[in-house]
C-alpha cells in the first residue's frame, strides 16, 4: 500500500552516503570507456582525467554548500527551480531522469554480455534483481551499494599499490618508469584537440558524484553527511580516475590498450604486471561495478521522478511511498523505462544506441553541470549557514561556468559531434515544449475552475 505523506526514512548512515558517492561514479566509465579516451588521447588522457575531474571537484564543491544547506531529494533540479525558475527545475529534473535510465539500461545490456548470457534475458533479471533491491528500503539499497562499491575501490586501490611498485621497480619486472608516455608518439600523439573531444567520454565517467546529493535527503544527519561525503568523494574519485589512467599508460605503450571495449585497460595492464588470471578478475570487477552503478542509477531516477511530482512536473501518483518510505512507483517507472530501452535497442541497432546515448550522457553532463554552477552563484545569499563553503566565491564560481561553457563549445564544434549536439539539443527542446504545454493546461484547469456557473432556473 502506497502513502503519499509517508515520510522518506533517515536510513543512510555516514558509510553509505560515502559509498554511494564512490559508486555511482566508478564503474564500466573507468573500467572499459577508459580505453578508448587513452586510444583518442594518447597518455595525454592523463590530462583529459584531470581536467574533467578538477571540474567535477569544483562543480560537486559548489553542489555540496547547496545540497548541505538544503537537502533535498530533488537536489540540483530544485536548486535550479529556485535560483532560476520553474522551467529550469523541469528541464534538468527530467532530462537527468531520462538520460540516468539510459545508463540503467546500458549497464543492464553490459552486465548480461559480462556474464555471457542472452542479453534478451540477462539484462531484464539483472534489472528486476535491483529494482527490488531499491522496492524494499532504503536501508537495504544503502548496504546493496555499499558492499558492490567497497569491491569497486578495495581494486583500485590495490591496482594503484601494485602499479605504483612496478613502475618503482619494486615488482618483479618493473622500473620502466614513465617513459612509456613519451615513447610512442609523444605525450599528445594526436594532437590536443583529441584531449578535448574525449573529455566527453570522461565527464560521462565521472557521472554519478551527485547522486550523493540525491541520497542526502535520506540519511541519518542530512547536512552534516552531505558535507563529509561530497569532500570525502570529490577528491578519491580524482585520485583513483588519474591514478589508474596514469599507471596505465605507464605500464602498457598506449596504442597496445583495446579501444572497442572488448578488455578492459586494467585488463592488460595486470597481465603486464604479471598476475594471473588477470582477464577473469576484471570480468568479476566489472560485473560488480555494473550492478553498482546499475543499483545506485535506479535509485537517482526514481528520487528525481518523485521530486518532479511533488513540485507538480510529473504525474502525482509517481510520488507516493510505501509504508518504508519507497518510492516504489517511482522506482518501477524507472525500471520499466530502461526496460522499454532495452527491448527497443535490441530491435534495432543495440551498439550504435547505446554508444549515441552514452556521449549525450556526457554532453549532457555539461549542461547539468552549468545549471549547478550558476545555481550555486544565485543562491549564495540563502547558504551563509552551509557546512560546504565554495572557495573563491564568487570569482571561481565564475570561472568553472565560463571553463564549462568553452569546454561545450569546443566539444559542440568538434568533428563527429553533430550526431550527439542533434540528440542532447533535441531532447532538451522537446522538454521545453513539454514544459510548455504543461503550462498552458494548467491555466486552461485554472480557468475552468474560476468561471462563474450560472444559477439553474
Amino acid at each position: 500500500m502506497s502513502h503519499s505523506d509517508t515520510p522518506l526514512r533517515r536510513a543512510l548512515s555516514g558509510r553509505h552516503m560515502t559509498m554511494i558517492g564512490l559508486g555511482g561514479v566508478i564503474g564500466a566509465g573507468l573500467f572499459v570507456s577508459s580505453g578508448a579516451v587513452i586510444g583518442s588521447a594518447g597518455p595525454a588522457a592523463v590530462v583529459a582525467y584531470a581536467v574533467g575531474g578538477l571540474l567535477v571537484v569544483l562543480v560537486m564543491r559548489m553542489l555540496g554548500e547547496l545540497a548541505s544547506a538544503h537537502p533535498d531529494s530533488g537536489s540540483f533540479s530544485r536548486y535550479a527551480e529556485l535560483a532560476l525558475g520553474r522551467w529550469a527545475g523541469f528541464l534538468v529534473g527530467w532530462s537527468y531522469w531520462y538520460f540516468t535510465v539510459a545508463v540503467v539500461a546500458f549497464e543492464a545490456v553490459a552486465g548480461a554480455k559480462l556474464l555471457g548470457v542472452p542479453v534478451w534475458a540477462g539484462a531484464p533479471a539483472l534489472l528486476v534483481a535491483l529494482t527490488v533491491a531499491n522496492l524494499v528500503s532504503v536501508r537495504l539499497f544503502g548496504e546493496t551499494e555499499f558492499w558492490l562499491a567497497s569491491a569497486k575501490v578495495a581494486f583500485v586501490v590495490g591496482f594503484l599499490a601494485v602499479g605504483l611498485l612496478y613502475v618503482t621497480g619494486l615488482w618483479p619486472g618493473g622500473g620502466v618508469g614513465l617513459s612509456a608516455l613519451t615513447e610512442h608518439g609523444g605525450f599528445a600523439p594526436n594532437g590536443w584537440g583529441a584531449v578535448v573531444i574525449a573529455l566527453v567520454t570522461v565527464l560521462f565517467s565521472y557521472f554519478g558524484a551527485e547522486i550523493v546529493t540525491i541520497a542526502a535527503a535520506e540519511s541519518a544527519e542530512p547536512a552534516r553527511e552531505v558535507a563529509r561525503a561530497t569532500i570525502r568523494v570529490v577528491w578519491r574519485v580524482l585520485i583513483f580516475y588519474v591514478g589508474s589512467v596514469l599507471l596505465i599508460v605507464a605500464v602498457v605503450p598506449w596504442e597496445q590498450i583495446p579501444v572497442d571495449g572488448t578488455a578492459s585497460p586494467f585488463a592488460v595492464a595486470i597481465e603486464r604486471l604479471g598476475i594471473p588470471g588477470a582477464a577473469t578478475v576484471m570480468n568479476v570487477i566489472v560485473l560488480v561495478a555494473v550492478l553498482s552503478i546499475l543499483n545506485a542509477g535506479l535509485y537517482g531516477a526514481s528520487r528525481m521522478l518523485m521530486s518532479l511530482a511533488e513540485r507538480g512536473d510529473a504525474p502525482a501518483a509517481l510520488a507516493r511511498r510505501t509504508a518504508s518510505g519507497v518510492p516504489s512507483r517511482a522506482v518501477i517507472t524507472g525500471s520499466g523505462g530502461a526496460l522499454a530501452l532495452i527491448i527497443g535497442a535490441s530491435l534495432i541497432a543495440p551498439e550504435q544506441i547505446f554508444t549515441l546515448l552514452m556521449n549525450c550522457s556526457g554532453l549532457l553532463t555539461l549542461v547539468l553541470y552549468i545549471f549547478v554552477a550558476v545555481s550555486q552563484l544565485r543562491l549564495r545569499s540563502r547558504t551563509e549557514a552551509a557546512p560546504v563553503r565554495m572557495w573563491g566565491h564568487p570569482w571561481l564560481g565564475s570561472a568553472v561556468v565560463a571553463l564549462l561553457l568553452s569546454v561545450l563549445l569546443a566539444v559542440a564544434l568538434s568533428p563527429g559531434a553533430a550526431p550527439v549536439v542533434a540528440v542532447v539539443a533535441g531532447s532538451i527542446a522537446v522538454t521545453l515544449a513539454a514544459y510548455a504545454v504543461r503550462g498552458l493546461l494548467h491555466r486552461k484547469r485554472i480557468d475552468r475552475s474560476e468561471t462563474p456557473v450560472a444559477p439553474r432556473p
